[in-house]
């Protein structure tokens, strides 16, 4: 069957994003972005709230069209785009490359999304990821921690978050970046 993915970048001290929301401190080298390209070429789908899905629909659809684009960049924007995607928001009334536009997170639908898909499901947003949290519906979590503490900033998770995580594996990659791959711990 396949999995619900949580896949995010952090800092080392917990915040996916500073205080203004920039992303500029991730070190995104050639070697990472390529794992990332390996990952989601695979996926089945791509679950985004809308503030993730207007942030990558203001980038990825033509990004390989700048001759200067690195090679994973370019190869992101196609990947982006022709995979499937859903954007959870009670108030985009329209999307593009490959998108549907979902109200609201039904478990049951969620369900039928994960049979009916090619591939595994990834959820971006840490705000999308507290509602499928909440309908227990993640089944494997890649964290990404970059050597860089930005002292302030959104967390990761919710205050009050609560998980019991059973670590499936590691890799570090020559940035200094550390993915750390978690599966739901099973009940004692």
């Amino acid at each position: 069957m396949n999995k619900i993915i949580f896949m995010m970048s952090v800092s080392l001290d917990g915040y996916f994003e500073t205080v203004d929301h920039s992303l500029a401190w991730q070190d995104i080298s050639d070697e990472l972005h390529t794992h990332f390209n390996d990952e989601l070429a695979a996926a089945g789908g791509m679950l985004n709230g809308r503030v993730t899905y207007e942030l990558m629909a203001r980038a990825w659809p033509t990004a390989d069209e700048d001759p200067a684009a690195p090679k994973p960049v370019a190869e992101f924007a196609r990947i982006w785009r022709e995979t499937p995607k859903v954007a959870y928001s009670r108030t985009l009334r329209e999307a593009g490359w490959n998108t549907t536009i979902v109200r609201d997170v039904v478990p049951a639908e969620v369900e039928a999304l994960r049979s009916a898909a090619t591939g595994d499901l990834f959820i971006g947003g840490p705000d999308l990821l507290a509602t499928f949290q909440r309908l227990d519906l993640v089944d494997e979590y890649r964290i990404y921690v970059h050597p860089a503490v930005i002292g302030a900033g959104n967390p990761l998770f919710r205050p009050g978050t609560t998980l019991r995580l059973a670590l499936d594996g590691s890799r570090q990659f020559a940035n200094g970046v550390v993915l750390l791959r978690y599966r739901r711990a099973q009940a004692e």
